[in-house]
């Protein structure tokens, strides 16, 4: 059977569940991007801006990732005071986070209703088959078993969308749990790098 007479079989809302997952894949893609884009060594970037903020200020610390953007932030706002630095810094890591988790809602919605939309088209499926029968007058047990089979596709199709779309939601979501624990040790590092070496001029 081929592709499309795959889909025929299915009926219209196999086509709905390949919608769904091309927008998933699609947001799969996006994600990972974004990710390797996002991502730093937070270790060398301490090293860094440990160096550069006192020396050159922000223009000292090119990069793209969210760590970099996260320190710029905090060395074009050094002068501010304990809680102004802390506000800022939580401020930057909620504006960060929300763009590591942008389009992670679509997996999470395209896994729900996928299995759910497989379910329907095979109930609709069965519907249409014994409405047919019911109209010839007469059970044939090869149109049965045979209306059956493809009332069953749509749920193959639905499981087959949804299963690694919950894979690659879990995996995006435990690597923005991470990156979030990283973002938070680097304000961490600021507050320290700040206001612990202020501490120590005054001693």
């Amino acid at each position: 059977m081929t592709f499309f007479e795959y889909m025929e079989a299915g009926g219209a809302i196999m086509w709905v569940i390949l919608v769904i997952s091309v927008i998933s894949a699609a947001v799969v893609i996006e994600r990972i991007i974004f990710f390797v884009c996002a991502s730093t060594d937070p270790k060398a970037l301490e090293e860094k801006f440990s160096s550069a903020v006192h020396a050159s200020g922000a223009a000292g610390i090119p990069g793209r990732s969210s760590m970099h953007r996260m320190f710029r932030a905090a060395a074009e706002n050094w002068r501010l005071d304990g809680e102004g630095m802390k506000a800022l810094l939580d401020a930057q890591v909620r504006r960060e986070l929300y763009k590591w988790w942008k389009n992670l809602s679509i997996l999470e919605t395209s896994a729900k209703i996928s299995p759910l939309l497989g379910l329907l088209g095979t109930v609709l499926g069965m519907v249409e088959m014994f409405r047919t029968l019911n109209l010839g007058g007469s059970v044939n047990s090869a149109a049965v078993t045979g209306g059956i089979w493809k009332a069953l596709f749509t749920t193959v199709a639905g499981l087959t969308v949804a299963i690694p779309v919950i894979i690659a939601h879990g995996i995006l979501a435990g690597r923005i749990d991470r990156e979030e624990e990283t973002l938070r040790r680097g304000a961490d590092f600021i507050m320290s790098e700040r206001f612990g070496n202020a501490d120590e001029k005054r001693t």
